[in-house]
């Protein structure tokens, strides 16, 4: 697995890079698991760029075999609570961090990405979720206010609805990366060029900023809970302080985690549970098909 995900720190900068090219980058859960961990105790960083190996992908989403045993929908929920923990810590990450994006960047992956401070992209890079056409299943709460923070929620539902991905230019013109470069080769320089500009700033200002942004966005949820039922009330805010990660969550929220689906069997949020649970994977071929769309 060591091999799978790299970290190497130069000159201060932490390069993350996913590596699995025959694979296209897709994660396994031990990668998650790594990111996760770099995230929380970067070292000696003072900033992190994120890529994938080779020009084809920074991540094809969660390696499809990595979902060959879900039989409930426990298993569902399990997994959308491990990705959203993952992308929560990187969102914290006491330093900036830099997506650099070259090819496909889908699923998990553009989750990755959608959770660094900065995004930049080669122009062959193509992001999205075609969840729609390939697992059946949907975005967690935290991965749709994180997009819909960044693009807005029209440009969310017609990347989703269609199961289409966004360019290069597309993704500049929504606001999803701030540069787009001629390839793989100009994107790194740059992305380290961009790295050494961010990390000789005060780095009290850089985390005080993220702080505040993902609280703002964070409060967002809040609203949601206080603007549904009592009985989807309580499973929302299961969701927020046991699935989103919150380090101000309450222990017994995580321990009630697990029995979302039972006590909300009769309300509307269930049968999306038992949806989620109920997916099973296509074929890799479908989900890589799904992916060079354009």
């Amino acid at each position: 697995m060591t091999q799978d995900l790299l970290y190497d720190i130069r000159d201060g900068i932490g390069f993350v890079t996913l590596n699995r090219p025959a694979a296209r980058n897709a994660l396994t859960f031990a990668m998650y698991e790594r990111l996760a961990e770099i995230a929380a105790d970067p070292g000696g960083a003072r900033v992190l760029i994120l890529t994938g190996a080779g020009d084809k992908a920074f991540a094809a989403g969660t390696d499809i075999a990595q979902f060959r045993e879900f039989r409930t929908g426990e298993d569902a929920i399990a997994y959308e609570a491990k990705l959203d923990r993952v992308l929560g810590a990187l969102e914290r990450c006491a330093v900036p961090t830099i997506a650099a994006v070259s090819g496909a960047c889908t699923g998990g992956g553009a989750g990755i990405a959608a959770a660094c401070d900065l995004r930049i992209a080669a122009e062959n890079a193509r992001f999205g979720f075609p969840i729609a056409r390939t697992l059946g299943n949907c975005l967690s709460m935290g991965n749709l206010a994180r997009l819909s923070a960044l693009i807005g929620s029209a440009r969310v539902v017609e990347m989703i609805f269609t199961a289409r991905l966004l360019n290069a230019q597309e993704a500049l013109a929504s606001g999803l990366v701030s540069e787009v470069v001629a390839d793989r080769a100009v994107l790194m320089a740059r992305a380290e060029e961009l790295a050494r500009q961010v990390a000789a700033n005060a780095p009290l200002t850089l985390r005080a900023t993220k702080e505040a942004l993902r609280r703002m966005r964070d409060s967002l949820l809040d609203v949601v809970v206080r603007g549904v039922g009592p009985q989807h009330r309580e499973h929302l805010l299961v969701i927020r302080g046991a699935v989103l990660g919150h380090p101000e969550r309450r222990h017994e929220e995580a321990l009630e985690a697990k029995h979302v689906e039972q006590r909300v069997a009769d309300d509307d949020g269930a049968e999306q549970l038992r949806m989620l649970g109920q997916c099973r994977p296509r074929e890799e071929a479908a989900v890589a098909a799904a992916e060079d769309a354009e």
